[in-house]
């Protein structure tokens, strides 16, 4: 029997349902148990829709295991029945319930599920490493910016365990920026995060924490809920001061490796604390501070430890015009959706290099845009003008 990931509940989805849901129910319909609710599921009014393609995924796992044959239509039905036995198609594989849109959908058993999912991955990442990432924890703290290097990260198979924390829900001043729509609004970003994962892979183990990092919370989610195991990698995103120091005061405790992306000038900030035990926090930018002190500091006190964290001399122009603007002229720090996407571009590419056992060295590194590809001014040059008029 695959393993349930909710208990099913068939009944109409309520408003509440429709903002905390998000896990999916996973069940075995070769099974007298699995079967039992896969029909009480169809009887009831939860189902908005069923997606079952299911032969097309074994054609293409039966491509992803042979690919220098060339299949005819006999031979593909012919290696379905070989795969699937006895077990008539319809009850083969798993069926995924997702109550929060009351989707129903057909795939692969887990294992088979990975290898063709993934199977684009090679050789990049190479199958024996692909499994190994699968076996890895990552927590994620902060699910706007941080929303899309979750998001990537379950993309590209790096982690097969997740916790993420955030204690915001989706407004609709994040719609510039998070991978949402307006029937998003209201939900937790730590859940709505997990529901896009969940949609990607159902196999994932993902954990939400929507009151975010708390003392209370802090140790769970880095030792695990009920004994799940320790996180072997953190991306911290998050905007709490207190959130960031006393993160990085128990990842360095526990030799975890943290990964954070400023959002701003392609900024990619790796800690080793997983080589280096003894590492001062942020590079030895913010001093001693602990987790303590900046319970007890005012409002300006904690901008200064935050600028001193980010580098301030090092901000891009418009964020550093916009530090004495935030909360006169703006609600909050400028963020743009193409530099949240490279943010989480570069955050899964060194998350799954450090996984993998490569080097990479603590440090902070730049991929800024506006450097990389330089404009020639603020207007068109002229030269460049009047070719384009001669072209017309």
């Amino acid at each position: 029997m695959v393993r349930q990931h909710s208990v099913l509940r068939p009944a109409v989805l309520t408003p509440r349902a429709a903002t905390s849901h998000f896990r999916p129910v996973l069940l075995d319909a070769s099974s007298r148990e699995g079967l039992r609710d896969l029909e009480a599921l169809a009887a009831s009014s939860s189902v908005s829709a069923v997606h079952d393609t299911i032969e097309d995924q074994l054609d293409e796992l039966i491509r992803c295991e042979e690919p220098a044959l060339a299949h005819s239509t006999s031979s593909l039905a012919a290696s379905r029945r070989r795969i699937s036995g006895e077990t008539p198609l319809w009850q083969w594989g798993t069926w995924v319930f997702y109550p929060w849109n009351g989707r129903l959908v057909h795939v692969l058993p887990s294992e088979s599920f990975q290898r063709v999912r993934t199977d684009r991955n090679r050789n990049k990442i190479e199958r024996a490493q692909q499994r190994d990432l699968r076996e890895r924890r990552i927590g994620v703290i902060g699910l706007s910016v941080g929303s899309s290097a979750a998001v990537t990260l379950a993309m590209e198979g790096v982690g097969g365990s997740f916790r993420l924390a955030d204690f915001d829900t989706v407004g609709l001043s994040n719609l510039n920026r998070l991978r949402a729509g307006v029937s998003d609004l209201g939900v937790a970003k730590a859940v709505l995060a997990a529901r896009q994962m969940f949609e990607i892979d159902p196999y994932l183990d993902i954990e939400v924490f929507v009151d975010g990092l708390t003392e209370e919370s802090i140790g769970p989610f880095f030792d695990g809920v009920g004994g799940a195991g320790p996180l072997d990698l953190l991306v911290e995103e998050c905007d709490t001061v207190w959130a960031k120091v006393a993160a990085r005061e128990y990842a360095r405790r526990r030799g975890v490796p943290v990964l954070m992306d400023t959002n701003d000038r392609g900024l990619l900030d790796v800690e080793r604390f997983d080589l280096e035990l003894d590492r001062p926090l942020f590079h030895g930018r913010t001093g001693g501070s602990t987790a303590s002190d900046v319970a007890r500091m005012d409002r300006g006190e904690l901008l200064s430890l935050l600028l001193a964290m980010v580098d301030e001399p090092r901000l891009s122009p418009a964020m550093r015009d916009a530090v004495d603007e935030i909360g006169r002229s703006l609600s909050s720090w400028p963020q743009l959706a193409s530099g949240v996407m490279l943010g989480g571009a570069l955050v899964t590419d060194t998350a799954r290099r450090i996984l993998l056992g490569e080097l990479i060295p603590s440090g902070r590194t730049y991929i800024d845009l506006d450097e990389l590809i330089p404009a020639l001014g603020q207007q068109i040059a002229p030269a460049f003008a009047r070719t384009m008029e001669e072209v017309r």
